[in-house]
């Protein structure tokens, strides 16, 4: 049983209907993708074995082309690749790559000076990270554009992005596609704004909250740069959401009153665990919920808790061809 077939029949007790799955390329669809560095080789981990490689047909083809020649030159250096232990890549859809080196050692001057003349060389950005210190200290961005009228998005060397460029605008597209009679919109777990600043378009107010510093960072920057006047974001985790909703006070929210919303849909689009007792019982208030995920087996356990809720509709998406995994883009209303 493949996990399409799979998914639709654990989920037929909560909806009958045949699901739709967007498909992905099984190769160069990858623009985030992190390695181990052992033997002056690439490391990926499979089945606790293993598996050393100089380039990844998954990647898209501006880290595809890279990774060779970033390989050859670290291995070509003694400092470089000394205690080296991690190699990341992401790129933008222009092409644009950040690298981020990971250390079992302290970042020297020589390490610098030589990753300076490897970066010149490449026309990349690269990023020095050890125990307790990187190089560059300033935050480096990478941007990128997002829906029909290209607003910018930023993303950090450590912050949440989807990695799939190729199903990344079917997903914003169906999640848009979902929204009835729009007032304004609550979204938890935002992240750097994929869904928040693509979703600015269709409601009145957005409020976004994340618990992670360097995303919001991300999403302020995205919020002044695109000139958007309805969105406002806060620093908070789930718990203090529900805190939050009854009552509590914040410095972080720096003035949002949350009394002047007039919320018609939750988004969450939680990590791979789920949702948490928090959450769910947050979620209860509103009556549409926007549920991405990124685990059918959590997806489902979910649901089944939100008993109020029904699914209007739901479709997948493959981001990572030939494993278990699917990502899901649904709405739930109370009927």
């Amino acid at each position: 049983m493949n996990k399409f077939t799979k998914f639709n029949s654990d989920i037929s007790n909560n909806y009958s209907k045949r699901i739709r799955a967007h498909l992905s390329p099984v190769n160069s669809y990858r623009s985030r993708c992190e390695f181990g560095y052992s033997k002056e080789s690439y490391v990926m981990h499979k089945n606790n074995s293993k598996i050393y490689l100089e380039e990844f047909d998954v990647a898209v083809i501006s880290i595809k082309q890279l990774m060779p020649i970033l390989l050859k030159l670290i291995n070509n250096s003694i400092e470089i690749k000394h205690k080296l232990f991690q190699i990341n890549f992401r790129s933008s859809s222009s092409s644009k790559v950040l690298i981020t080196l990971i250390y079992h050692k302290n970042i020297s001057d020589n390490l610098v000076d030589e990753i300076k003349e490897i970066k010149n060389l490449l026309d990349v950005d690269i990023i020095i990270r050890a125990k307790n210190s990187i190089h560059p200290r300033k935050d480096i961005y990478l941007q990128d554009f997002i829906t029909s009228k290209n607003l910018k998005i930023y993303q950090t060397d450590n912050s949440f992005y989807q990695p799939n460029r190729y199903l990344l605008p079917k997903m914003i597209n169906k999640v848009s596609s979902l929204i009835e009679n729009p007032k304004d919109l609550i979204e938890l777990y935002c992240g750097v704004g994929t869904f928040t600043l693509s979703l600015s378009e269709l409601f009145k107010n957005v409020f976004a909250i994340e618990n992670d510093r360097k995303s919001i960072k991300c999403l302020n920057k995205a919020i002044i740069d695109n000139n958007l006047s309805n969105i406002n974001c806060a620093r908070l985790s789930s718990t203090e959401v529900e805190e939050l909703f009854n009552g509590r006070e914040f410095r972080r929210m720096d003035g949002i009153n949350i009394k002047k919303y007039n919320f018609s849909h939750i988004l969450v689009d939680p990590p791979r665990s789920g949702l948490t007792e928090e959450v769910i019982k947050l979620l209860s208030r509103f009556k549409n919920i926007i549920y991405i995920s990124c685990s059918p087996e959590t997806y489902i356990r979910d649901i089944k808790l939100l008993k109020d809720h029904k699914i209007k509709n739901i479709e997948v998406f493959d981001q990572f061809p030939n494993t278990k995994h699917l990502e899901i883009v649904s709405i739930l209303s109370i009927n």
